[in-house]
């Protein structure tokens, strides 16, 4: 077997490997002229393993598939990708014995410049710790003006505002701000005043209703789909196994007031999973902290059966 670094396993689509073949992580192993690295021109997904376990795999590789589309790249089928992606999980288990939790990022890139071919490639890491640190203690998050209007994913699509693309730098550029300004996180606004979603995340919040009978109403909202943002693999997920539940639903519009209103805020995304929101703009989300524990709480239960 190649040599491979202790912390990453790397696995490229290759026809002439079915199952993927193994690269070494610790020498480079893309080309300097790779349109992913001079452009960001490429999509992404990043996965949890949580207990052994693969999260939300067929979601993924769907939202993948979505996004290449809107770039016009060419994607291996489905197949070659399972068959890389477990190489990567049994590959990352054998280096790491009793691990329980780390993350698999699904890659494409336009590939070398003029070779016409993507590069595919799935990479096998550990998750990072503050990740599972915030989901336990929370998140202190600034709004940021992400300088356009919610309509305009739809006026044009060229800009891509739904797809999951390598060009990452805007997203990270948001959060250096708001560590700057120490907070943890950020929620993007639009023009118009829509409330959009994190720079890795899905924004959503809840309230919860008493009524004169002693039953509860139990509501959880998420921003609109068609304001160019990300279709947040774990805010479906979590909504469909919450309606289950009983929980009533909700699409937006949300401005930054409904989420001061809310009894409850979170930041939802695949890796640090649900991140409830302390604090936005410094002013302290949901007026009971026993509440939003208790809905947390619900929440978490919820999402832990999703596989």
């Amino acid at each position: 077997m190649t040599s491979m670094s202790p912390s990453t396993v790397l696995v490229f689509l290759d026809p002439a490997h079915p199952e993927g073949r193994l690269a070494d992580s610790s020498v480079p192993q893309l080309m300097a002229t790779d349109l992913g690295a001079t452009r960001g021109d490429g999509v992404f997904e990043s996965l949890l393993v949580l207990d052994g376990k693969l999260r939300k795999l067929p979601a993924h590789l769907a939202r993948l598939a979505t996004s290449a589309r809107a770039l016009e790249l060419e994607l291996s089928g489905e197949e070659p990708w399972r068959a890389a992606i477990s190489t990567a999980v049994e590959s990352y288990l054998e280096a790491h014995p009793g691990v329980d939790e780390f993350i698999v990022k699904l890659l494409v890139s336009r590939g070398v410049e003029g070779a016409g071919a993507p590069t595919e490639w799935v990479q096998a890491s550990p998750a990072p710790a503050l990740g599972k640190k915030q989901r336990v203690e929370g998140i202190d998050v600034v709004l940021l003006d992400r300088g356009y209007d919610s309509d305009l994913a739809e006026r044009a699509p060229w800009l891509l505002l739904g797809a999951k693309t390598l060009s990452y730098a805007v997203n990270m550029a948001a959060l250096r701000h708001a560590h700057s300004l120490g907070a943890d996180d950020v929620i993007f606004t639009s023009a118009d005043g829509r409330v959009l979603e994190g720079p890795t995340s899905t924004v959503l919040l809840a309230h919860r209703e008493v009524h004169d009978d002693g039953s509860v109403t139990k509501r959880l909202i998420t921003p609109q789909l068609d304001s160019g943002i990300l279709p947040g693999t774990s805010q479906g997920a979590l909504f469909t196994a919450a309606q289950a539940a009983g929980w009533e639903l909700g699409y937006g519009p949300l401005e930054p007031e409904d989420l001061f209103d809310a009894d409850a805020v979170w930041l939802i995304s695949s890796i640090r999973l649900i991140a409830p929101v302390n604090h936005l703009d410094g002013k302290t989300i949901g007026s009971d902290p026993a509440v939003a524990a208790e809905l947390t709480a619900e929440l978490n239960q919820l999402f832990a059966g999703i596989e």
